[in-house]
């Protein structure tokens, strides 16, 4: 059983630490999902926080079709959707990422991996927004391609085929860089 469709009817038979712990566990994967979309941390948190907000208001039916997470993810997506749609103009230009140093012993080793990131980054941005999608759902949030499928209004075929497509992509633009990401 899906433990957010558990907290969720929870919630809704009047449990508030039901929705507490929805938030507490989809909210990191949701906002960096919302931000391979927007391409901005701060619009991608806003449409997080109005995802969850949408919960608590609207309370709308989950049906138990698919898992609670991708639910959340595909009400998430119409939400960025339209506020996009909504907007005239949005910053192209995302926040940069803070580094956060844990102790001495660790400062090259984050230095590394926050330079890794970077270079992640800057190339995803470059990259078809499907691909961004794709991506960001089946290799940071590891949803199965049907399950990506959902939430982004597509066939597992298609999905297949952008992942594909991302995959080497994302490779060429990383390769521009000098870089590889091991995961490809």
């Amino acid at each position: 059983m899906d433990n957010g469709a558990a907290c969720y009817r929870r919630f809704l038979d009047g449990d508030d630490e039901g929705i507490v712990e929805i938030i507490r566990d989809y909210k990191d994967g949701l906002m960096m999902y919302l931000n391979s979309i927007t391409g901005n941390f701060s619009t991608a948190e806003e449409i997080m926080e109005y995802t969850f907000f949408k919960l608590v208001t609207k309370k709308p039916k989950f049906n138990g079709k698919s898992l609670f997470k991708t639910w959340l993810y595909a009400i998430g997506r119409n939400a960025a959707t339209d506020s996009l749609r909504k907007r005239t103009k949005y910053a192209d230009d995302p926040i940069e990422e803070m580094d956060f140093v844990k102790d001495e012993e660790d400062i090259e080793r984050n230095f590394l991996k926050e330079e890794q990131k970077k270079h992640l980054y800057q190339a995803m941005k470059q990259l078809n927004p499907d691909y961004r999608q794709a991506l960001c759902l089946t290799f940071f949030e590891n949803f199965s391609n049907e399950e990506t499928a959902k939430i982004m209004k597509k066939t597992r075929r298609q999905i297949e085929n952008i992942l594909y497509r991302a995959k080497r992509s994302l490779k060429s633009e990383l390769e521009k860089e000098g870089f590889e990401y091991e995961r490809l």
